[in-house]
C-alpha cells in the first residue's frame, strides 16, 4: 500500500464508492488523449513541471482508502510522484501507432487505492492532428471513481497548464437512519412521475431496445480510432446531436452490411444530472433513438427532440428523490449490492447498442514543454453488454469522435471510419 499520508480523509460520495467498487466487476478507467504540438526540449523538466502542478490539484493529489468493510471509502492525501508517468516507445510513431499502445493498456487496470491516476507519453510522434512536424502525445488513464472525461478533462488541463481551479466535489452528510423515510418519499415522487407520465405532462420513459451484436460480449481485436474535425463542421444542431446522427448512419450501414436488424438503432448517452455536483460522478445515462431510416435534417430532429425529452424526465422530483435516497444507502447495503452484481448475466434489452458521450475540455489553453495543445479525445470503456462506445471531445476549435471498438461488434473498424469520414467529409 502506498505510504501517503492518512490524514485529511473525505468520505467518497456513494456514487463514487459504487464505480470504485464496481470497477472490480468491469474496469472502468477513464482514458483521456492529448495530442501537442512539438517535443520538450527538456523531457525531464517537462515532467517536472507536471508533478508540481499536479501536486496543486486536490482531484490529482489523492488516492482511496478502504479499509473497513462498515464505512464508506475515503479520499486520503497522496502527492503526485514521476512514478506516475511512464514513457513509452509505440510500435509506429504516429498518432494511430499511440492509439494502438493505448488500446493495449486497457487491460492494466490502476488500483486506486495505490494510483489513482497516470500518465502515458509518447515523443517524436508524426501525424497528431492538427500538426505539421513531430509531436508529443500523452494518455491520462485516470479512476472513475474521479469522474468520466467531462470531469477529469478539468484537472488535466490545470496540470498542463491552465489558469484557474476546479469546483470541488463536497458529497452531501445522509445519515443512513434516514434512508426508510427518503425510500418513502421517493416512491411517493415516482408515482407522481407515473401520473405525470400517464396525464402527458412529462415524456415516457424511453423504451428498452433489443441487442444487436455490439451488445455481445466483447470479442476479438479491441481498436481505438478517432475521426478530427473542425468544429465548423457540426453546424447544423448541437455537437452531440450532430455527432449522433451521423453515427447513426455510419452504425446502420456496418450493422446492416453484416446482417443486422437496424430498425431499433439506439445508443446509451451520458447525460449530467441537474444542481450542484456532489459526486465526482454526477451523471446518468439515457437511452436514445438514433432513427436511421430518416433524412439526416429529420433525423437530427427527432434525435434532438429525444435528447429534449430525455432532459424534462431527469429534472422531475423523482429523480431527485431517488438520489437522495440513494445517498442515505448504508455503505454495508451498497457493497453487498455490488457483490451480487453478476457482470456474466445477459439481458433480453440494452439501454442503448452503443455508448455516446459528450466532453468539452474548453479553450486549447494549456501544452506541454512549451507545447500547445492541438486536439484532445475519450475513450469510454467497453463492458459485457457494450462492444462499442463514442465520444465527441472538444478543444478549442477542434472536435474528435473517439471510437473504441472490439472487433466482434462491428467487424472491420477501418470500414466503419471511412464511413463516418464521408458523412463528415
Amino acid at each position: 500500500m502506498s505510504a501517503c499520508a492518512k490524514s485529511v480523509a473525505q468520505r467518497l460520495a456513494p456514487a463514487d464508492a459504487q464505480m470504485f467498487w464496481m470497477s472490480a466487476k468491469i474496469p472502468n478507467d477513464t482514458f483521456l488523449v492529448f495530442g501537442f504540438d512539438g517535443v520538450p526540449a527538456d523531457l525531464d523538466r517537462a515532467l517536472d513541471d507536471l508533478v508540481a502542478r499536479a501536486r496543486t490539484s486536490p482531484d490529482l493529489s489523492q488516492r482511496i482508502e478502504d479499509s473497513s468493510r462498515w464505512r464508506y471509502p475515503s479520499w486520503v492525501p497522496c502527492p503526485a510522484d514521476r512514478a506516475r508517468f511512464t514513457v513509452h516507445a509505440p510500435g509506429e510513431r504516429t498518432w494511430a501507432g499511440c492509439l494502438a499502445a493505448v488500446s493495449a493498456v486497457v487491460h492494466d487496470q490502476l488500483d486506486p487505492r495505490v494510483t489513482p491516476w497516470r500518465l502515458h507519453l509518447f515523443t517524436e510522434i508524426d501525424g497528431i492532428p492538427g500538426t505539421a512536424g513531430p509531436g508529443t502525445v500523452v494518455a491520462l488513464q485516470i479512476t472513475h471513481a474521479l469522474g468520466g472525461g467531462g470531469r477529469t478533462c478539468a484537472p488535466a488541463a490545470l496540470m498542463f497548464g491552465r489558469v484557474g481551479d476546479v469546483p470541488p466535489v463536497t458529497p452531501p452528510r445522509i445519515a443512513p437512519l434516514s434512508l426508510p423515510w427518503r425510500s418513502v418519499l421517493a416512491a411517493r415522487a415516482y408515482r407522481e412521475l407515473v401520473q405525470d407520465t400517464e396525464s402527458g405532462l412529462m415524456p415516457a420513459a424511453a423504451p428498452p431496445r433489443p441487442p444487436l451484436r455490439t451488445n455481445a460480449p466483447p470479442a476479438g481485436a479491441r481498436a481505438m480510432r478517432t475521426l478530427v474535425r473542425p468544429r465548423s463542421s457540426f453546424s447544423g444542431g448541437t455537437v452531440t446531436v450532430v455527432a449522433l446522427a451521423g453515427i447513426a448512419e455510419a452504425l446502420a450501414a456496418q450493422l446492416g452490411e453484416l446482417g443486422e436488424d437496424v430498425s431499433t438503432l439506439g445508443a446509451e448517452v451520458t447525460m449530467a444530472k441537474a444542481g450542484a455536483r456532489q459526486a465526482y460522478n454526477h451523471f446518468g445515462t439515457v437511452g436514445v433513438g438514433l432513427f436511421p431510416e430518416l433524412a439526416t435534417p429529420e433525423r437530427r430532429a427527432a434525435i434532438a427532440g429525444e435528447l429534449k425529452a430525455r432532459r424534462a424526465r431527469a429534472a422531475h422530483p423523482a429523480m431527485r428523490a431517488a438520489d437522495r435516497a440513494f445517498a442515505a444507502t448504508p455503505a454495508p447495503l451498497l457493497r453487498w449490492g455490488i457483490g451480487k452484481f453478476d457482470p456474466a448475466v445477459r439481458s433480453a434489452t440494452v439501454t442503448g447498442n452503443t455508448v455516446m458521450s459528450s466532453v468539452n475540455c474548453g479553450t486549447a489553453d494549456f501544452g506541454f514543454g512549451g507545447s500547445p495543445v492541438r486536439v484532445a479525445a475519450a475513450f469510454p470503456g467497453l463492458s459485457p453488454m457494450v462492444g462499442l462506445t463514442h465520444c465527441v471531445t472538444g478543444v478549442g476549435d477542434t472536435l474528435a469522435i473517439s471510437v473504441f471498438a472490439a472487433e466482434s461488434a462491428i467487424g472491420d473498424i477501418d470500414t466503419y471510419m471511412h464511413r463516418l469520414e464521408s458523412i463528415f467529409a
